[in-house]
This record gives structure tokens, C-alpha cells and sequence, in this order.
């Protein structure tokens, strides 16, 4: 499953829906899902995408405190 945070919103994709297979790097997987929310690649840039150990995948903006 691949979960999303994008401008406030939640969402929760299959790895099918996406066309995201485990050896994608995070540039791909991002390119993917811009595809998928229909917005410019460049809107993700600043995500991070991070695997977990369950096998699944969160997408997110980067945290910056201070």
C-alpha cells in the first residue's frame, strides 16, 4: 500500500494502481504518483518517500521544525 499526504489530503494507493514495483528508486515512485494526481512532477520534488519495513511505502512532505 502506498499512503500519501498531499496538500492536506490523505490518500491510500495499491502499488498496482500506481505501477510501482519494490525496486523503484524515489524519483520514479514520485513520477508515478504525480501522474496519478495529474500535477507536475516538480510539485513532488520536496517529498520524501519512505519505506517501511511492512513492505509499505509513505509519501510525505518533508518535516522542517524550527
Amino acid at each position: 500500500m502506498v499512503h500519501v499526504r498531499f496538500e492536506g489530503r490523505s490518500y491510500d494507493i495499491t502499488e498496482n494502481q500506481l505501477g510501482v514495483t519494490a525496486g523503484m528508486n524515489d524519483t520514479a515512485v514520485k513520477e508515478r504518483l504525480a501522474q496519478h494526481l495529474d500535477v507536475g512532477r516538480d510539485r513532488l520534488q520536496s517529498y520524501v518517500v519512505d519505506r517501511r519495513p511492512s513492505g509499505d511505502v509513505i509519501i510525505r512532505p518533508e518535516a522542517v521544525y524550527g
